[in-house]
């Protein structure tokens, strides 16, 4: 096989795709349009303009033909990829290109959002909507590691327990509890000092609720759909800091995508984060449409990954 030579991309063979769902809300600008976001698998070629290859960042990640990496670009949903380096992070060789694919995006989103969203620390009080799912679980994971407490939502008994195992030491299940109640007799009225609400219309307005005066409330997705226009005014009563931040914005530069994704593969490693998966799916078009209809059905927990050999 002839490969295309590249300037400032490498060249990444597929082993494993994981797969996720916007609802829309982030529709593609022009058609044909590949699918994929997240990846891992093995350098082919790397690139050859020398002031890529004279980078000080770039010669850090120590890229190899041959090494593991993982890649957050998007249209990833092939074979055979070319991606521009600092959007490829190199995987250590004590984890899989499995977990890779898998924990790349959301472990960089819990830890990057934890680090600049809202700082999370000791004995922090805060809430994860909602806990049981990919990011969520890895949250409540940080979370744990760092102190806090880590109060969670979720729709059923058992996705309560996985979270629990995985570091919430409180699960509402907002189908059968009042939210707001229950957080505030968990934190004796005072409110949580973080939201992270990856659900966005359905939980927005009881946020302001819920939360602590002087806290902070991130809003992570739109499982429900995007939150509507508001006003600022909203934000007054307890000086309430408001983000909608994305991961790809803390990862921005080189040097900051080293860094985080060292951090990340690091707590990954020594397994301070386990990436849960939930099921692996065949390269196909009836497997990438079966890990759709599991995935927006509801009744998944972790990562659906797709294997391409």
């Amino acid at each position: 096989m002839s490969l295309p030579t590249t300037t400032d991309a490498i060249m990444i063979a597929k082993r494993v795709l994981s797969h996720e769902t916007s609802k829309g809300i982030y529709p593609y600008k022009e058609f044909p349009a590949v699918l994929g976001k997240e990846t891992a698998g093995t350098i082919i070629a790397l690139p050859t303009d020398e002031a890529v290859l004279n980078d000080e960042t770039y010669k850090k990640n120590d890229f190899r033909v041959g090494g593991k990496v993982a890649a957050d670009f998007l249209g990833t949903h092939a074979s055979y990829i070319s991606v521009p380096w600092k959007f490829v992070y190199p995987v250590p060789e004590n984890i899989s290109t499995r977990t890779a694919a898998a924990g790349i995006l959301q472990a960089l989103t819990a830890y990057t959002f934890f680090e600049e969203a809202y700082k999370v620390q000791k004995d922090d009080k805060i809430l994860v909507h909602t806990v049981a799912g990919g990011l969520g679980l890895l949250m409540a994971q940080l979370g744990r590691h760092r102190g806090a407490i880590v109060i969670g939502t979720t729709s059923t008994s058992q996705k309560a327990e996985l979270a629990k195992k995985n570091g919430a030491a409180h699960v509402i299940l907002y189908k059968d509890e009042d939210t707001v109640a229950r957080v505030l007799e968990i934190t004796n009225g005072e409110g949580v000092e973080g939201v992270f609400d990856g659900v966005g219309k359905d939980t927005f307005d009881n946020n302001f609720k819920l939360i602590k005066r002087k806290g902070t409330i991130v809003s992570v997705g739109n499982a429900s759909g995007p939150v509507e226009p508001f006003s600022p005014l909203r934000l007054v009563e307890k000086n309430v800091k408001l983000l909608r931040p994305t991961m790809t914005n803390y990862t921005y530069t080189a040097e900051e995508a080293y860094y985080y994704g060292k951090k990340v593969f690091e707590l990954i490693g020594d397994d301070t984060l386990h990436i849960n998966i939930f099921q692996e799916y065949p390269f196909t078009a009836d497997g990438v449409r079966q890990a759709q209809s599991d995935l927006v059905g509801g009744k998944t927990t972790g990562k659906l990954i797709i294997k391409v050999d």
